[in-house]
């Protein structure tokens, strides 16, 4: 009965291949953007994500807005919060403009940043060529720069700069390293700034930058975390120490910790990958409304074949098995269609931003499942239908 009712129906839909391809294709558009569009939304998130993930893990971020009496974190503070349990490492920022010269050659409008030995040993591949800072530079507040290659074709045209001495507003520094030309930057630049490898970029110890700025304290730390399951603790921890700094002043200082970010961002995916899933079914749902015509169409034009069907014994049960079997046939040609186009357009899609390529598991059986349920919903009435037409009436249409 039920090969009978399979091959009957794929007669039907081959006798009318215009109709069964108008109809078809509605599930295919459905299809295919409910694949293209969740797949490339996950692979942006998934790229984000090992992107925040590489700058922030292990790590938080301190932003000090200070109080009237206290402006910024002063030696003894960086001390407190480095001996806070699972502390690794604390690495004041500072950022100051300047101006780099060297025999003639003016830069101008140079970033120059603050920075100490722990940034350097937790950014490992940060270096390129020479030595990084070491604890002495910072204690005796040495003038030793480092510079990216932007800054080293500026000012050191075909030649070594590791060695040389620049002017930096004002002041005389050695070159010591070249940074690669990719760099990590902290979470702050990262998130808040355009700060990118194009521009000329020095950095030096911080307790000079200190010097020539002329502060006497930090606004800006990063702090590296032994072990990343301890984040949340650490953030508590270091919360009390600042607390104890700025005598419980509300609003003095900021931890941004890119764990919690993260799983925000999270959530915020999840959501967007759901409105996106429910706009791209609204094309499958009138393609299921195009099946359910094209079948209650169908049921009109063939009355006097279910009509002699009956008469000849066919029970309710066999006539709606073959109008449901005719409309998932449909929607299985449509699914299939649109799954292979939905790969297509999300491959390119992705490597068009840049992307790595990888199918969503959740977007294809979405997709596919979604248009089975479509054939079985939208296909069940007007089945039902044709189960329920009196043989004689039918008949009667001959």
């Amino acid at each position: 009965m039920i090969k009978e009712s399979i091959k009957m129906s794929w007669q039907n839909i081959t006798n009318n291949r215009m109709r069964s391809f108008l109809t078809v294709l509605g599930i295919v558009i459905g299809v295919s953007a409910i694949i293209s569009l969740v797949t490339i939304v996950q692979g942006v998130y998934g790229k984000m994500m090992s992107e925040f993930s590489a700058l922030g893990a292990g790590k938080i971020m301190v932003q000090v807005k200070g109080t009237p009496l206290k402006q910024g974190l002063t030696d003894g503070d960086i001390e407190a919060i480095s001996k806070v349990d699972y502390v690794s490492g604390v690495s004041p920022n500072l950022t100051i403009a300047s101006t780099a010269v060297y025999e003639g050659r003016i830069a101008e409008d140079i970033v120059v940043q603050g920075r100490n030995e722990v940034y350097f040993k937790n950014h490992t591949d940060l270096l390129e060529r020479g030595r990084i800072f070491n604890i002495l530079d910072m204690t005796s507040k040495n003038r030793v720069c480092i510079i990216n290659k932007v800054l080293a074709e500026q000012l050191f045209f075909g030649q070594d700069p590791l060695g040389k001495t620049i002017l930096i507003g004002g002041t005389n520094f050695t070159v010591v390293g070249i940074l690669a030309n990719k760099e990590p930057t902290s979470m702050t630049e990262y998130m808040f700034s355009n700060n990118n490898n194009t521009e000329g970029k020095i950095i030096i110890p911080y307790k000079t930058a200190m010097s020539m700025a002329q502060m006497g304290s930090v606004s800006a730390l990063e702090i590296f975390i032994s072990d990343s399951v301890k984040t949340d603790e650490v953030v508590e921890n270091t919360k009390l120490v600042l607390n104890q700094a700025f005598n419980y002043k509300e609003d003095s200082f900021q931890i941004i910790n890119l764990k919690s970010l993260i799983e925000s961002m999270n959530t915020m995916t999840t959501l967007m990958t759901g409105v996106i899933s429910g706009v791209a079914s609204i094309a499958l749902l009138v393609g299921g409304i195009g099946i359910m015509n094209m079948m209650l169409v169908s049921v009109t034009e063939r009355k006097a074949e279910i009509g002699l069907r009956k008469a000849l014994g066919a029970e309710p049960r066999q006539i709606q098995l073959q109008f449901l079997i005719e409309s998932i046939f449909i929607c299985l040609i449509g699914g299939f269609i649109g799954l292979v186009l939905g790969l297509i357009i999300s491959f390119i899609g992705e490597k068009l931003l840049g992307l790595d390529y990888a199918f969503s598991v959740f977007a294809i059986s979405l997709g596919v499942g979604f248009s089975v349920a479509v054939g079985v919903v939208f296909g069940w009435m007007p089945a039902r239908r044709a189960s329920k037409l009196n043989p004689i009436d039918a008949l009667r249409s001959m």
